[in-house]
């Protein structure tokens, strides 16, 4: 069965970023008052940094028990520890290193300078034990329950650091390793379709008018092999949060909600 999907659309980038902080806040919050401790993956790029901006900046972060709460990240660039292009380092200066997150509840993608100086393929096998370790008895998939997973996506429609046509696509288990990616850093860890479709609910963050068609065709349809981010989806639902410029080929039929 197909969880239902949901198109939001807010009027610029800004308004786009501050609406997903404001969202996620709001999801964690009321995930921890039922006394959940919730599992979330961040994503990285301008976009998905921004959001973290605005958590950090938003007086309702108080609201969040951050040491309830478990950060994961669906990809990341393999690069050494503290680059300013990982993925986990953007993170932290954007918004880990203020809240009063436990440090073994921050996970992140091992480094090629980590203990073994693992290659991309080590790391993802690393990660993936990672995550196997913190799987609930009973789950189908060996993830924690990722209650929101947030994704960019790119102009070609990839997601994480599944690219159109590549190998990667075809990756089983949970983390595969990613070799010639067609946007640097060629090396990378990410994770699969089948990690990424474990989740609760699939959040994309998308600006810009260049993301307009592969937007629309994912949400037509579109194979994942062509368009990656057609393959990505929550279990309870997908969410689609568009600016203006990415919303402009989104089709009638798809439930769209817009925002002032």
């Amino acid at each position: 069965m197909t969880s239902p999907t949901l198109v939001v659309v807010h009027r610029d980038q800004q308004t786009l970023a501050a609406a997903a902080a404001a969202r996620f806040l709001t999801t964690v919050t009321d995930l921890q008052s039922a006394g959940a401790v919730p599992h979330v993956v961040l994503t990285g790029g301008g976009l998905g940094t921004r959001v973290l901006s605005e958590l950090r900046s938003s007086p309702a972060r108080a609201a969040v028990d951050w040491s309830r709460l478990h950060v994961w990240w669906g990809d990341e660039r393999h690069l050494p520890t503290g680059h300013p292009d990982r993925n986990e380092t953007q993170a932290r200066e954007a918004l880990l290193d203020h809240v009063d997150v436990a440090p073994d509840h921050v996970h992140p993608v091992p480094a090629p300078d980590s203990p073994g100086d693992p290659s991309p393929e080590e790391a993802a096998a690393a990660y993936a034990a990672e995550l196997a370790a913190h799987r609930r008895p009973g789950d189908a998939v060996d993830v924690p329950r990722f209650d929101v997973l947030l994704l960019g996506m790119g102009p070609d429609g990839h997601v994480a650091s599944l690219f159109p046509e590549h190998p990667a696509l075809h990756a089983d288990g949970t983390v595969t390793g990613v070799r010639g990616s067609p946007k640097p850093p060629p090396e990378r860890v990410s994770m699969t379709f089948g990690a990424i479709r474990a989740a609760v609910e699939v959040w994309f963050v998308v600006a810009g008018d260049d993301k307009a068609a592969p937007a629309a065709m994912a949400l037509q349809g579109a194979g994942e092999r062509q368009v990656p981010a057609a393959g990505a989806h929550g279990t309870r639902r997908t969410l689609w949060l568009l600016d203006r410029g990415a919303a402009t080929r989104v089709p009638a039929a798809v439930t769209r909600i817009a925002s002032p």
